[in-house]
């Protein structure tokens, strides 16, 4: 049986989650191998799959040759300095698995370079695709010669600027690898919030600097009468003053449990966030954060004209814009049509399309029957 490859880009959990939840969806007799430069940030896999770390392809080492660090990088690719035995290393490792393996489909979650080296070595790949300014020839190439393009997002939050070729292969997959939410009561009641209490819970990601913390705590001392929350990194400000109500949690394992419990939300827009907290129906105020080629900006776009969330350009600045973000964000709130938004089968129906499309490309006699639920 012709295994399925993985690239799974090690910055964040979301990849890995993705990757995860289509594991244990794919057929038991379909093997699938998994290449990440870390091991530690997988949920746990089912036993088809197998992890072969790699070294990362993003981060120097110090034994890169420093007369190529100016080379001139082509259009086509994003990040390939020349001189890194590193990446060497890693694409030695794929390539060579590519020989002996005859794999039937790699996915790319993420890399361009990673999608074109399996197109250069004939094995079909399919691309995930993620919001943001990919109009580059780099992506475009990787678009283009892909089997399939995976958009982990409802087609609801498709970008307008999506050709209709790249939508004609995507597949639409909203809350893959999005554990079911917590029910909202319970989840209150193992925090310790009080019926009547009202939480504001500010979510700083981890693929970034996080929030500041000065505006955070004038949003708090605005709304003197919620309880406000913090999980994640903020970024200390040494003039940021802050009052009682407000709690920094720090990194916690219980980020769905806070979510489902709060009264409203204020989060950037990484794709994981925007799935729970889509998922828990909580008003949200959303605060884009830097990210290459504008992904979160674009994200926010497409929340915003779908009606998903308020969204700020910024951290409120100010007693009276933190009350107008919060006063916009609770009249914009429409629970049903943020939960219709993720699907809770969503690992399923992308195992299916994958095994259609190796189907189609392979000839095979029929599709491998999926894992039961």
């Amino acid at each position: 049986m012709r295994p399925i490859g993985y690239f799974v880009h090690h910055q964040g959990r979301g990849h890995a989650e993705r990757c995860a939840a289509i594991a244990h969806a794919l057929p038991p007799e379909r093997p699938l191998v998994i290449f990440c430069a870390r091991d530690d940030i997988f949920p746990p896999l089912p036993a088809q799959a197998r992890i072969v770390t790699i070294p990362s392809l993003f981060e120097a080492t110090g034994a890169e040759a420093p007369g190529l660090a100016d080379l001139d990088t082509p259009d086509t690719l994003h990040c390939a300095p020349a001189g890194w035995p590193g990446i060497r290393e890693a694409m030695g490792i794929i390539a060579g698995w590519f020989r002996e393996a005859d794999p039937a489909l790699m996915i790319c979650d993420v890399s361009a370079e990673i999608a074109q080296l399996a197109r250069i070595c004939s094995v079909p790949h399919v691309k995930v695709v993620q919001h943001g300014d990919r109009s580059d020839p780099g992506h475009v190439a990787a678009y283009r010669g892909a089997l399939g393009l995976l958009a982990p997002c409802h087609a609801d939050l498709a970008q307008p600027d999506w050709p209709d070729w790249m939508i004609g292969r995507m597949h639409f997959a909203g809350g893959l690898g999005i554990a079911p939410m917590p029910d909202r009561a319970e989840a209150r009641a193992r925090l310790g919030h009080a019926p009547d209490d009202r939480i504001a819970l500010v979510v700083s990601g981890g693929g970034g600097s996080g929030f500041a913390q000065a505006p955070i705590g004038v949003g708090a001392r605005t709304l003197s009468d919620w309880r406000w929350h913090t999980i994640g990194h903020v970024e200390r400000d040494w003039h940021a003053t802050e009052p009682g109500n407000l709690v920094h949690h720090g990194w916690v394992d219980d980020a769905a449990d806070r979510i489902a419990a709060a009264d409203l939300v204020i989060a950037s827009t990484g794709n994981t966030t925007c799935h729970q907290v889509m998922a828990a129906g909580v008003p949200w105020i959303a605060v884009p954060e830097w990210r290459y080629f504008d992904e979160q900006h674009e994200k926010a776009r497409a929340l915003d004209a779908a009606a998903i969330a308020h969204v700020a350009p910024h951290l409120p600045s100010s007693a009276h814009a933190w009350r107008a973000a919060f006063d916009t964000a609770q009249a914009r709130h429409d629970a049903g049509r943020m939960r219709a938004l993720v699907d809770a089968d969503a690992a399923h129906a992308t195992a299916h399309w994958l095994e259609e499309l190796i189907h189609r490309a392979w000839g095979a006699e029929a599709p491998l029957a999926l894992v039961a639920e």
